[in-house]
């Protein structure tokens, strides 16, 4: 069986099928982290496109301050999935200082914008693929499937007994995908070590 066959048996895709994908970004994120898949971002995009009557892939994370110092991996990643056919949803991080301990963390949900532009897009699509294991999205999924849309949702669901799938989102959805059934087909791949340089001494 092809790479694309076994993809369009997993995800349970047709060909006529009217489908957008959605990317709950730092959920998604931990996701891959956790299950220890390096996703190709590409090659997970011409899969679906190669599946079915792919429109368009959603990829919503929130972003560091323009004038902010601190270095982030969001930057790069937003760039290339920009320039290789994802549609970026950001909003600039707010930063939350804790007055007891003086300590700052940043902040950044992106479930409102999600959920309007699922339920935006509900009504002109057969399925949607939701990129997210957040237990928040159960009443949104059954709320697009109540207007007739399949909804497949992608997450880990782990071996250590930390899911990073809530279970109810789980069994709410039609299909549900593991990042473990996905791995050989889109995980890059893994890096050739660098030869270390020779020192020369100047002089």
């Amino acid at each position: 069986m092809s790479t694309l066959e076994k993809f369009n048996v997993t995800f349970g895709l047709y060909e006529d099928e009217k489908t957008v994908a959605f990317f709950d970004g730092p959920n998604f994120f931990a996701s891959c982290k956790e299950a220890r898949v390096e996703v190709d971002y590409s090659k997970l995009r011409s899969l679906m496109e190669d599946s079915c009557r792919f429109i368009r892939a959603y990829y919503y994370t929130a972003m560091p301050a323009e004038d902010s110092d601190t270095y982030s991996p969001i930057r790069p990643l937003a760039d290339f999935l920009s320039y290789n056919g994802y549609t970026m949803v950001t909003k600039t991080m707010k930063t939350m200082t804790d007055h007891e301990t003086g300590r700052t963390r940043n902040k950044g949900n992106m479930d409102v914008e999600i959920a309007v532009d699922m339920l935006q897009i509900a009504d002109k699509v057969d399925h949607i693929i939701l990129f997210s294991g957040d237990g928040d999205f159960r009443h949104l999924v059954e709320a697009i499937q109540r207007k007739g849309v399949r909804v497949t949702v992608v997450s880990y669901l782990g071996e250590s007994g930390h899911p990073m799938i809530a279970d109810d989102l789980r069994r709410q959805a039609d299909n549900y995908v593991d990042l473990n059934d996905l791995r050989d087909m889109v995980s890059r791949p893994p890096r050739e070590p660098r030869e270390p340089r020779e020192f020369t001494p100047r002089g």
